[in-house]
């Protein structure tokens, strides 16, 4: 198996270079924890993009939910992505669904008619969806969609573990709507590594964990670095 994937959630430049330093081998950039991750600036962008070479995928979210907020907030969050683009943003990370629980592909295709094929990450709307096999139907031909960012359950890795490595089991098979990877997130602790490893499972995302002091503090890079050393392990150490 090569080398698992460990994203990290980046604020701020300082966080990028921490998590750089921790091994992080990508990031997710956001502002505002507060309402579980939102759009950054332009700036805010540039000055991480500038200060680390890692892998950088930017979130396209205006408001805390999973609901797109509206015809104008759907306008305002395009602009904001096409000037991401120009910015030099090549990866992103998306997700709405509709009233009915299902995703609101009018709102995702409005955003990808910006991203011109870039690559993007399903957030965890997919734990919030009333099925998540139609879901994962209905966006398997959208374009640049690579990652499914999930917990196997809105309540979180605990209690989703049947489901990751049921849905781990079907990505490997190559079954239609399983290919992109599962990146494991929400909840997410080391103790859960060894059964999701072991299923097959070799992308990860970690926020609070890799910020011991809570999200008014920095990433901490001894932290990521513990998580990296766990992740390169061999299974049966």
């Amino acid at each position: 198996m090569s080398r698992p994937i460990l994203e990290v959630i980046a604020l701020d430049a300082a966080d990028a270079v921490a998590a750089q330093a921790g091994g992080a081998d990508r990031l997710e950039l956001v502002v505002d924890m507060a309402a579980d991750g939102l759009t950054p600036s332009v700036e805010t962008f540039t000055s991480v993009r500038e200060a680390v070479d890692l892998p950088l995928r930017v979130m396209l979210r205006s408001r805390d939910g999973f609901t797109s907020g509206g015809p104008d907030a759907v306008r305002d969050l395009a602009i904001r992505a096409r000037r991401l683009r120009e910015a030099g943003a090549t990866e992103f990370v998306l997700g709405f669904l509709d009233e009915t629980g299902g995703p609101d592909l009018p709102t995702v295709q409005a955003l990808l008619a910006e991203l011109d094929g870039c690559r993007w990450t399903f957030h965890r709307a997919i734990d919030r969806a009333a099925d998540r096999e139609t879901l994962r139907k209905e966006l398997a031909d959208l374009p640049g969609l690579d990652t499914y960012l999930t917990a196997g359950s809105a309540r979180g890795v605990d209690d989703g573990l049947p489901t990751l490595c049921a849905e781990a089991a079907r990505s490997i098979a190559g079954e239609p709507g399983h290919r992109p990877t599962l990146l494991v997130g929400g909840g997410l602790q080391l103790k859960h590594l060894p059964a999701l490893r072991r299923a097959g499972l070799a992308a990860f995302h970690i926020g609070g964990a890799a910020r011991p002091g809570g999200w008014d503090a920095p990433v901490d890079a001894d932290a990521v670095r513990g998580w990296r050393a766990v992740l390169d392990a061999p299974l049966d150490a």
